[in-house]
This record gives C-alpha cells, structure tokens and sequence, in this order.
C-alpha cells in the first residue's frame, strides 16, 4: 500500500525528486571522497613531514566540505518542499472523497476515524517521504560505496564487513517483523482514543447531569492505558535493538584496530589506509543505522498507507449517474412510487411500498411514531440514502439518474439537528446563495422570526457564531437555519422537525409567514407535533413504515385510526372527536 501511494502521489514531483536525489548522490560520493584524501594527508603529508602537501589537500577537503554543506542544504530544502506537497495533495484527495460519502460509508468509517485519517495518518506518511527522499537514498550509496572504497583501502581487513553487517541486518529484520502488528494496533488505538475525547467533549453536560463522569474518566483511562501499554511495548523493542547495533558498530571498530594494528606494525598497511578504513566501516555502519531509523519509520507509514488508501479506495453508494439527466423543468413536484427502503444488515425494511405526489404550492405533512421512517423518507429526496426498491422522483426525474449538485440546488433542507458554521449570522445565511443581499437575509429573519434577537445581537448580520451555534441557543439556531433555506429560495423545501424547541406561539407565527413565503414551491414537513402539521395540505400518516392514511387534517380523523391516536394523546379528545 506504501509503495502504490507513494507511486501515485510523488508523480507530480518526478522532476524535483530527480533533483534531490541527485544532490543527495553528489553529497554522498563526497562524503566518501573525504576519508581517502585524509588517507593521503597522512601517508603523503604527516609521515613525510610535507606541510604543503598537507596544506594543499586540507584546503582541497575544506572547500570539498564547504560545497557538501551547500548541496545538504538544498537537497532538504527540496525534499521539504516535495513531501509536504505530496502531504497536501493525500490530504486533499482524501478530504474530497470523504465529501462524498454517504451517511452509509460516513458509518461505515466513523468521524474520529476520519479525522485521524486526514491528520496523523498523513503526517506519518509526510514524516516518511521527508526521511526517505534523504536517508533512504544516502545510506545504500554510502553502504555500497564505503565497502567498495574499504576494500579498495584495505582488502585484509573486508572480512570483518561480512560479520558486521549481516548481523546487524539480522537485528533489523527481527525488529521490523515484531514492531509493523503494533505499530498498525497503535493507529487504532489512537482513533479510540479521539471517538472517546470527541464523546465525553460533545456530550460533556449530558455526563455531568447523569453523574458519570468517574465512569467517563476510567473509559478514558482505560483507552489510554492500552494506547500507552502498545507504545511501551514498541520502545521496549528499540530499547534492546538500537544498544545491540551500537554494540555491533563498537565491537567493529575495536576489531578494526586490534587487526589493522597488528598489519600496521607488520608494514603491511599503511597508517593512513587504517585510518581511512576505519573511516568508511564507520560510514557502511552509520548508513546501516541509517536505515534503523527508516524501519522505524516504515512500519508506521504502511499501516497508515493502508488506512488511507482504504478511505480512497471505497467507491460511494451514492454517486452522479455516468449520463446524469437533467430535468427539462425545475418545478419541486416529488414523487415516491412504490418505494422501499431498507438499511444494510437489518432484517426489516424501514419504509415499505410508499406511493404518493408532492405538488408546488402545497404544504406536505408527514407525521408518525418514533421509528416510523419520517427522517429516513425525507432524506431519500436529496438521495442522502437510495431506494432499496421503487422510484424517487424529483422534477419528474428519478433522483438517481440526477446529477448530485443540481439536485440539491433545487432543494432547500433544514435538518433536525440545527448546525451553523462558525463565522457571522451573514455568512451563515448566505450559505446557500453567496451574492443574497443584506435586504433579502433581513427578510428571510423576519420570516424565520429570527429578525428581533438577531438586531439585538452586537453586530447584528456581522454579530458572531461559534463552531456549531454554541453561543445561541437551540430554538434560535433552528430560526437561523430555516432563515438559511429560505435566503436560497429554492423549488423545494425539507423541514426535518425542526419545529421542535419553538413555543407554541412562535411556531404559529412561522408557519403563518413561511406559507405566505413558499406558496409557490413545494414544501415537506417532517413533525412529531399535530400543532405544527394540521394545517398542511395534505398529511402522510407513517406506521412501522407503511403509509397508514393520506389527506387533511379532517380527512385523516374521520379515516385514519393511527392519526386520530396521535391527535387523542397530544390535543385531547375534543379535537379528535
């Protein structure tokens, strides 16, 4: 998975990649270049005492150096430069495919997941290009090229290259098999730990109001304690594994010198050579440590690769048709025909054989018990789920043969759950329809009966909102969002019982004002409150996901024994009689 992203993603930067690894060659052919030139100080300069053969080769190492420092610097730089972009670019495919998921694959999924997708995973796989585009490609060169040039050096010696190094890729070996399960278990633990943080944040008063905040505080814990028990067990092994490389490293060099001693004082290698052999082993042994560093790395980048490539890879259950039709009028007629719906994995359909027509200048009801299918009815119109069976049409086209954005441009929703973006009460209005004027958002206010508490606020269109509405509370983050449908003025209006933390009064006053508003599209309402439907047009009666009864208030209590059950238990029995 590792490999086939970074394939993908780095195609864009062939050309600055060439570049770094091209400084990266150049940096590293200097690197070794510099123990044999120390090599001919000693043997040429310091044995035979000539101090301008020592002067001319130092200041030939000191420019050398100045030149590989320059080379360094920019090499980083561009490897900086093309990991981050790469970086930006997961980030960014990643945040777009999410955009189109349905609530399915958001379920599927899980939003802490998501979000730890979207920042730790690809921090990770940041963090592993940065390492890759210099350490990956200087420790094989410098490994390569070091046994090369201490062989050149000195071949007596080359035999202590094939201990040293086998054992420490041994060691290496060990450690990646062990270390890549954890590291991919750490990645879920994390996204355990942020699901029970996102919790106990958003649902902090309802913890506090049912006294559970010990019991919250040990779940924390406990996802905490396996999270730490994981990373513990992963440093236990680079405990044991990084000191028995640093071992191996020391044992070589004291090898190094207890023999190249022993032929030095035979005469049979010259003091200099000795040194320069030292010299690269080291370099062969640093570069192994080299990539140490990178399977430290690896592992972790490949469980996140796979994570990332599995949000990626998912195809959404709701998608723009391959030949979208476009609907030669925008008109807001809706019509359900023969329509059923079921969620995945569940033994009963949710909705079962719905037919009917929802006509422009009509107001629509649906009422029903809790579990009915009211919500679930409504989201099929703007296709956040698809039918299991049947039609739904919307401007006399299926949903499903529609193009995405121009569905949902006719469509105007307020969600059961109010949510407002943080930024002004403008932009909040002018969601929908950025270039609405100041005129049009005070009326869709006044509409919405949000115009008085608005023109109270500090600002008032500029007066600020917080992530999520927070500093208003819940009946005037309701007016806000109806007054963000109303600003888009589109054919069809979803209202998903969005009435409900509005008194009796104001409620009244809103659907007097909204009718005069949208008689000419068609609106949907979704409400558990006989109140707020009864004088809607036509009512829909759900029960256990059939449609128990269609007509008017009236039409429905002289024929619809579920209705009139409704109307009993809420009005009583004098308006039901």
């Amino acid at each position: 998975m590792l490999t086939r992203l970074m394939r993908e993603r780095l195609r864009p930067y062939r050309g600055r990649a060439a570049v770094v690894v091209t400084l990266l060659v150049i940096q590293t052919a200097g690197n070794l270049y510099l123990p044999n030139l120390n090599a001919d100080i000693i043997n040429n300069g310091v044995v035979k005492g000539s101090v301008r053969y020592i002067f001319h080769t130092g200041a030939l190492m000191l420019g050398i150096t100045l030149v590989l420092g320059v080379v360094a610097i920019v090499a980083v730089y561009w490897a900086s430069r093309v990991s981050m972009g790469v970086g930006a670019d997961v980030r960014a495919a990643v945040y777009e495919r999410v955009q189109g998921f349905s609530s399915r694959e958001m379920n599927r999924f899980g939003t802490p997941s998501l979000i730890t997708r979207n920042t730790n995973d690809i921090q990770q796989i940041q963090l592993f290009l940065q390492m890759a585009l210099t350490l990956m490609v200087i420790a094989p060169i410098m490994c390569l090229g070091g046994i090369f040039m201490a062989i050149r050096e000195g071949a007596a010696l080359s035999p202590l290259l094939a201990v040293a190094v086998p054992v420490m890729a041994v060691v290496i070996g060990v450690m990646l098999v062990t270390v890549v399960p954890l590291f991919r278990s750490m990645q879920a633990k994390i996204d355990r730990i942020n699901q029970v943080l996102r919790e106990q944040i958003t649902g902090v008063r309802v913890i506090r109001a049912f006294l559970r905040v010990p019991s919250e505080r040990r779940r924390f814990q406990t996802a905490n304690a396996d999270l730490t028990a994981t990373a513990l067990r992963v440093n236990r092994i680079f405990a044991l594994a990084l000191p028995a490389l640093m071992a191996i490293m020391n044992l070589s060099s004291v090898a190094v010198l207890w023999f190249g001693g022993r032929l030095v004082s035979e005469g049979s290698m010259p003091i200099g050579n000795l040194t320069a052999f030292l010299t690269y082993i080291m370099q062969i042994l640093i570069s192994v440590m080299m990539a140490v560093m990178m399977v430290i790395l690896v592992p972790r980048a490949e469980a996140s690769a796979e994570r990332i490539e599995e949000v990626l890879d998912t195809v959404p259950s709701v998608s723009d048709p391959p030949r979208p039709v476009t609907p030669v009028r925008v008109t807001g007629v809706v019509e359900f025909r023969d329509v059923t719906f079921g969620y995945p994995g569940s033994e009963q359909p949710v909705l079962r054989g719905l037919t009917f027509t929802l006509s422009p200048g009509q107001t629509c009801a649906i009422i029903g018990s809790t579990g009915s299918g009211k919500s679930t009815l409504l989201n099929l119109i703007p296709r956040f789920f698809d039918a299991t069976a049947g039609q739904v049409l919307v401007n006399g086209v299926d949903v499903r043969d529609q193009e995405l954005e121009g569905l949902w441009s006719s469509i105007g929703l307020v969600p059961q759950r109010a949510f407002l973006f943080g930024g002004s009460v403008a932009s909040n209005l002018r969601f929908g329809r950025p270039e609405a004027t100041d005129a049009e958002l005070w009326h869709a206010l006044s509409v919405a009966q949000a115009r008085d508490f608005v023109a109270s606020m500090p600002g008032q269109l500029d007066a600020p909102i917080d992530q999520g509405g927070t500093n208003v509370s819940g009946g005037q983050r309701q007016r806000l969002s109806i007054a963000r449908a109303l600003v888009k003025r589109p054919r069809l209006y979803l209202f998903d019982d969005c009435f409900s933390a509005l008194d009796a009064e104001t409620d009244a006053r809103l659907r007097t004002a909204l009718r005069a508003e949208t008689r000419d599209a068609t609106v949907v309402i979704v409400s558990q409150r006989v109140s707020s439907i009864m004088h809607a047009d036509q009512i829909i009666m759900l029960d256990e996901g059939r449609i128990a009864g269609i007509g008017s208030h009236q039409q429905l209590l002289k024929t619809c024994d579920p209705y009139r059950e409704i109307v009993t238990s809420q009005l009583g029995e004098g308006v039901a009689a």
